[in-house]
């Protein structure tokens, strides 16, 4: 059996061009160094992840990150985040495909493995992000004709409206985490991670 693809749907860490809604509350440079860290942690998830073919896929087009072993790179194409997202699963028809963004701070190695997991006995899993989005969609070859049309994107209602164009299909759900888009959510998620850390005495 083919290897299941992990794509890692990610900006160029570029000064203005990341993270917007958190810039304007944090500032530029701080969503930046937020991103850019984000963006060196997950590829150190994937790099964990053996007998995948892990892609990362870039905005804007021509766009590259420093080589990496493993690692294959490509150019996201036109149009809106459902079309781009179409077109890199189309790539792919009778693998299984994982797609991942790149601004979950709780996103692990772990979690993409039972996304894979589910795909055995499911056509399609996803992350549930806690705003309403996700930060994973996987695909086996069973797909729904249209999987991301009509999708209310940056919206409390995208993972619901994506749901409804898998009403004929498996569906599994995994672990819902926080996205960071804003402010807020960073400090949430900065709260989280601190009543996680181990406490001695």
């Amino acid at each position: 059996m083919a290897r299941p693809v992990v794509i890692l749907f990610a900006r160029t860490p570029r000064l203005g061009l990341v993270k917007r809604r958190l810039a304007s509350d944090i500032g530029d440079a701080a969503a930046l160094r937020f991103y850019r860290n984000q963006l060196t942690r997950v590829i150190r998830e994937l790099a964990k992840l053996k007998n995948f073919e892990i892609i990362i896929a870039l905005t804007p087009r021509h766009s590259r990150l420093q080589p990496r072993p493993r690692f294959h790179g490509i150019s996201q194409s036109k149009g809106d985040l459902g079309q781009r997202m179409t077109r890199c699963f189309n790539m792919f028809r009778r693998r299984q495909v994982i797609l991942i963004g790149a601004d979950i701070p709780d996103l692990n190695a772990a979690i993409i493995r039972s996304a894979a997991r589910a795909l055995k006995s499911h056509d399609a899993a996803f992350g549930p992000a806690a705003d309403g989005g996700y930060y994973l969609v996987a695909m086996g070859a069973k797909r729904a004709a249209s999987p991301f049309a009509n999708v209310r994107w940056s919206s409390p209602h995208a993972l619901a409206d994506t749901l409804t164009n898998f009403r004929h299909h498996r569906i599994a759900t995994l672990k819902t985490l926080q996205d960071v888009d804003t402010g807020a959510d960073l400090k949430a998620t900065l709260i989280s991670s601190l009543r996680r850390t181990p406490k001695y005495p």
